[in-house]
């Protein structure tokens, strides 16, 4: 009985255990964000801020905002807030107010921002990369970013931040020696002190995160039920297949 339920455990948690390893050796380099999906408050708090920070440049063509009101707890009055068309419907998807050829002021068209979280591996990267802007004056908009270098995107919150300078440390390669960056540390500081804005980014990644997979909470709720009725299942069917062989064993 001991080795039937030992087998059991083992099935049921294997999965989840090569997940988080996958997940430490992709994202070992990234800060912890500390999102939690269920937090309504900070989803509400990040919705806001990608309205007014990001929803200029990014849209989010796969969210709706009725679907949106419904999941965040956001009143029909504040909604209207949210839309970033003036003449937007609840039932319409989030469109930016970029305009078709905005191509050629970035190099590149800005990215939707519905499948973010998901494409990049998670809001860590979110998270990362928007505390990771600093001074770049070879860049077009004079900034850089540690997470993702070259980015095309200015830094639309260092009013927020503060402006950042790059932390370098020189390294040998086959006797030379090159400046690697490290980090980055603040120049001149934000409106926003630095817990705040720790906090700023952490509740936009995890509106993010939510927009990747509206259901990604009712999903994790539903998983802890559906491993539970297993368990029991597990029960009656060993007590149904002693039963049938007691006989022959």
């Amino acid at each position: 009985m001991l080795k039937h339920w030992t087998l059991l455990a083992c099935a049921l948690l294997a999965p989840t255990a090569a997940l988080d390893v996958a997940s430490a050796q992709e994202g070992e380099s990234l800060p912890h964000s500390g999102t939690d999906i269920n937090n309504i408050e900070s989803l509400q708090r990040g919705a806001r801020n990608y309205v007014n920070y990001c929803s200029g440049c990014h849209s989010m063509k796969y969210v709706r905002y009725n679907r949106m009101a419904a999941d965040l707890k956001i009143p029909e009055a504040d909604l209207k807030a949210l839309m970033v068309e003036p003449d937007a419907k609840a039932f319409d998807t989030i469109t930016n107010s970029m305009p078709a050829d905005s191509q050629t002021w970035f190099g590149k068209q800005p990215p939707d921002l519905s499948l973010i979280a998901r494409a990049r591996g998670g809001p860590d990267y979110i998270y990362a990369f928007l505390k990771g802007f600093y001074v770049d004056k070879t860049r077009i908009w004079g900034v850089n970013n540690t997470v993702l270098p070259g980015a095309a995107m200015p830094d639309v919150v260092a009013g927020l931040q503060g402006l950042q300078k790059p932390v370098y440390k020189s390294e040998k390669d086959d006797g030379s020696s090159n400046l690697v960056l490290t980090g980055v540390e603040a120049l001149t500081p934000g409106t926003l002190k630095p817990e705040e804005y720790d906090q700023f980014a952490r509740d936009t990644a995890n509106f993010l995160d939510y927009a990747s997979e509206p259901v990604k909470a009712k999903r994790q709720s539903m998983g802890i039920f559906v491993t539970l009725f297993l368990l029991v299942f597990f029960v009656f069917a060993l007590m149904l297949k002693r039963e049938y062989w007691k006989d022959v064993h």
